[in-house]
């Protein structure tokens, strides 16, 4: 019987959970920048309140070219981390902190980083590859590395299990809708395509972050408009749901309490739900067939206006519109019979942190931590289902 902590920390939230056997015991849930000396106190105190754990599992949501699958954490894997932090500065750094908090305060446990960026690694070159010069692609290793890939694995696995079906036989399109938003393509267990790319700022809107926006806009913004502070500031913290309806809220459940009356929560909501629709379109592209669309997320669990509104413009791809609203447990909220189920599964990133942890510790005996790094090579399967037990 072993007992992972397991720590997913967010843009603006962190979520941390002790695991018994793959069952949560107890779990701690803030708000707030997971760097903060605020939260910091909490997590001390959180985890001073519990017996010492067997294992702790990070999210990491960028493994950049330094890390391609989860793995031990010794010193030098952790300085190895170190230059990915401007890849995602929302996420990395704070999750880095709190990797050394941890490190420090439970200095003989095995801590292992489980990066989000592992599930994409085998992404197939022509959905990998952007259109730049090779040699800045080769230079700064310039590719689709994909995020949320924690909790795809998880939604992926269970999304098999309501279906009653072998993952190796599934073609699902997933799309995990929270603060941060993104849409996969996942064949036989593996994702051959997803909405972002070398960074978590790209793809569809976000709360407050913009998602893909024109480049060459960019490029005229910093020419003598904005600096370049600004622009990253207004990219991440002032646009998505928040600049879409003028500063009102960046909360789905807000807008959809205020649409009637508020057209720029209209507004945002209508956009939020055109931009996922071309996503979820664009990634069934990458699939022979569409076994299932996929929702998680907490606005995908939790948000049955949303998810109407995007089913509403994909009849085209045979989805059929959602008759079923918020659920108390994971499953179907599409008509019986429906030739693409909808399905929605409850984010449950801990499980599949937990899951990870244990596998590589299993794997990799204590004298060889850090073997993870720039190992095994994406050809090695990374991605496989046995690899992510899905």
């Amino acid at each position: 019987m072993s007992t992972v902590l397991t720590v997913n920390a967010g843009s603006a939230s962190l979520h941390l959970a002790y695991l018994r056997d793959g069952t949560v015991t107890d779990r701690l849930d803030l708000s707030g920048s997971p760097g903060s000396e605020e939260v910091g106190r909490a997590v001390t105190e959180f985890v001073a309140r519990h017996d010492r754990p067997d294992a702790v599992g990070h999210r990491l949501v960028h493994g950049g070219d330094v890390l391609r699958a989860p793995a031990r954490v010794d010193d030098a894997t952790r300085a190895a981390l170190e230059p990915l932090a401007e890849l995602a500065p929302l996420h990395l750094p704070p999750a880095l902190a709190l990797l050394d908090r941890l490190r420090a305060g439970l200095p003989d446990v095995p801590h292992v980083v489980c990066p989000d960026t592992a599930f994409h690694a085998d992404l197939p070159d022509a959905a990998a590859t952007y259109p730049l010069p090779a040699e800045w692609r080769r230079r700064w290793g310039l590719r689709r590395y994909g995020f949320h890939g924690l909790s795809y694995a998880y939604a992926t696995r269970r999304a098999a299990r309501l279906l009653d079906r072998p993952v190796a036989e599934l073609r699902l399109v997933l799309a995990h809708l929270g603060g941060g938003a993104s849409v996969c393509a996942v064949r036989e267990g593996r994702s051959v395509d997803t909405s972002m790319g070398f960074t978590p700022l790209d793809g569809i809107p976000m709360s407050r972050r913009s998602g893909a926006v024109d480049p060459g806009m960019l490029l005229w913004l910093l020419d003598g408009r904005l600096d370049r502070e600004e622009l990253a500031d207004g990219l991440y913290h002032q646009s998505g749901l928040l600049g879409l309806a003028d500063g009102r809220s960046d909360d789905t459940r807000d807008l959809v309490a205020a649409a009637p009356d508020d057209p720029a929560a209209a507004l945002a909501l209508r956009v939020y739900a055109h931009q996922v629709r071309r996503e979820i379109a664009a990634a069934a592209t990458s699939l022979d067939r569409v076994d299932a669309l996929v929702f998680t997320g907490e606005i995908g669990w939790d948000q049955p206006e949303v998810r109407y509104d995007i089913c509403a413009g994909l009849g085209p791809l045979g989805v059929p519109l959602p008759v079923g609203g918020n659920r108390a447990s994971d499953g179907p909220v599409s008509p019986p019979g429906a030739a693409i189920p909808v399905l929605v599964v409850e984010p449950r990133e801990e499980m599949q942190l937990a899951e990870e942890t244990l596998r590589v510790l299993d794997a990799v005996p204590a004298s060889a931590s850090g073997r993870g790094l720039r190992v095994p090579a994406p050809s090695a399967g990374i991605a496989n289902p046995d690899a992510y037990g899905v």
